[in-house]
């Protein structure tokens, strides 16, 4: 991903608000599962990371993107952002520049 397409997406995520919290249990097969069809449905998702998780953001990022297949956009703080292009063209919404 160049720096071009990744500022293209932290421009559309500023917009967007977490569809998931992640809390004291972490990064669980559940989360994977979920996250890996939000990103299939919506492409970018947005994701909070709660007060009584003990794991940091960069971490618990890299571990969902390698487990999606997906992009890690940004972290900052307690917020993650990550991007995978969907499979299926036709459900594809997000054309990068």
């Amino acid at each position: 991903m160049t720096t071009k397409q990744r500022a293209f997406l932290k421009g559309l995520a500023m917009k967007t608000e977490p569809i998931f919290q992640i809390g004291k249990s972490s990064v669980t097969p559940e989360l994977t599962a979920a996250v890996d069809e939000a990103l299939e449905a919506r492409e970018l998702i947005k994701l909070s990371i709660l007060k009584n998780c003990l794991d940091d953001g960069a971490s618990i990022a890299q571990v969902l993107a390698e487990r999606t297949h997906a992009e890690v956009v940004q972290v900052i703080g307690k917020k993650i952002v990550l991007y995978r292009q969907a499979k299926d063209e036709k459900k594809r919404k997000i054309t990068l520049p």
